[in-house]
């Protein structure tokens, strides 16, 4: 019987647990989780913040779930160390476990940008239910919320906060919004929509400074502008947790490197997720960590399974409005696009054509169509005989099928 240890709780472990268990009915699987919760839904935390959804709503698989498919999860229990050689694992309370076949499922930790004044009591950053607990926490008293990054965690939980009452500013390096997902001209629409309802902005815009006083923080930028504010909640991006990956020595640049089959460069050790780089490229996205989970479990498991990438594509919600980017969203505008705006309706739909072939998408305010777009930009087709009425409103998408 063969034992799969698996480190990390997130999208990536439990895609590569379920996937084992359809291929090796017998193996034994053991998860190791540095939480104490059981796998919940990082995109919905600032609901949690705002207090629309509680702990028991934001979690996929709860206690019955490991037990329905055979797993044996420890939550709280850090892993410290890996001997690959004896093909054992250690917990920060001295517990080994022996593996078969190892899975780094690490995932990803909050950036903090090297800025002057931190840590500060009052600053945070959000990737976990324990991170918004203590910004609950912080909330309660607070009227005043810094914002540093426009990303979107970030935005969506400063949403959250603003629910609460509580007045936000953003600090953004980028000269627009959401820059992974928005180009110029559907981030000046998202950013009126959004200072209408309180929200105030400062972009391309850089923190020099935090600065704690009794009464709160003072956040200064390198404009020489002075932020007074109660709290500051740091949205800079996610970076890999490699810190094991590096113990073992494996090869890392943006990430743990692996092949088509989520391997690394150690006999037996498999990796997926937000620690991981393939094929030179970097992801950090939900959809591809399920994905690269679903390889590394087949792998693991004896199954054939390769991982051929991921089309970079987000369906969300941002204050409460639908957004798609999908593929090449061509933010400095050189390539063809096929654009309709209406600001009014605070709508704005871009789809990015090279040589009439679909790569990319922004679908924002109406998604009408998203299915069919992100499809087309997997099969890489060609729309060159109605490329023209792809904008027009009445446009029946089922045509790229």
């Amino acid at each position: 019987m063969t034992t799969y240890v698996i480190i990390g709780n997130g999208i990536a472990g439990n895609s590569a647990a379920e996937n084992i268990r359809a291929v090796d009915r017998e193996g034994k699987i053991i998860i190791f989780s540095k939480e104490k919760y059981y796998f919940y839904y990082i995109p919905a935390l600032p609901e949690y913040l705002a207090g629309e959804k509680q702990v028991n709503n934001i979690i996929i698989h709860n206690e019955a779930w490991y037990r329905q498919n055979n797993i044996e999860i420890h939550l709280d229990t850090e892993i410290t160390q890996i001997d690959s050689a004896q093909k054992v694992v250690i917990t920060k309370a001295g517990q080994s476990f022996s593996y078969d076949k190892l899975l780094l499922a690490t995932g990803g930790i909050s950036f903090v940008p090297p800025i002057k004044g931190l840590p500060a009591e009052g600053v945070f950053t959000l990737r976990t239910i324990d991170d918004a607990n203590l910004i609950k926490e912080r909330a309660r008293t607070a009227q005043k919320l810094v914002l540093i990054g426009g990303g979107l965690l970030g935005l969506e939980a400063g949403n959250g906060l603003r629910k609460l009452g509580i007045e936000v500013s953003v600090v953004e390096f980028f000269s627009r919004l959401l820059p992974r997902q928005m180009d110029e001209a559907g981030a000046a629409i998202l950013k009126k929509q959004m200072e209408n309802m309180g929200f105030k902005f400062y972009l391309g815009a850089k923190t020099k400074e935090i600065i704690s006083r009794p009464d709160g923080l003072t956040v200064s930028l390198e404009s020489g502008e002075q932020l007074q504010s109660d709290m500051v909640l740091i949205s800079a991006g996610v970076r890999p947790e490699v810190t094991l990956a590096k113990s073992l020595g494996l090869d890392i640049d943006k990430g743990v490197k692996v092949d088509d089959t989520m391997k690394t460069g150690l006999d037996d050790i498999y990796a997926a997720g937000d620690l991981i780089e393939h094929r030179g490229r970097f992801y950090g996205i939900w959809p591809a960590s399920m994905e690269q989970g679903k390889v590394a479990g087949h792998s693991m498991a004896g199954a054939p399974a390769q991982y051929a990438g991921t089309v970079p594509a987000n369906t969300l919600k941002v204050v409460g409005i639908d957004l798609v980017a999908a593929g090449e969203i061509d933010a400095e505008g050189k390539l063809e696009s096929i654009v309709r705006k209406d600001e009014e309706n605070n709508i704005y739909r871009k789809i990015v054509l090279q040589d009439n072939i679909i790569i990319g998408a922004i679908l924002f305010g109406n998604i009408n169509g998203s299915e069919q777009i992100q499809q087309a930009i997997k099969k890489q087709r060609n729309v060159a005989a109605f490329k023209n009425e792809l904008a027009h409103e009445e446009f029946d998408f089922k045509r790229l099928e």
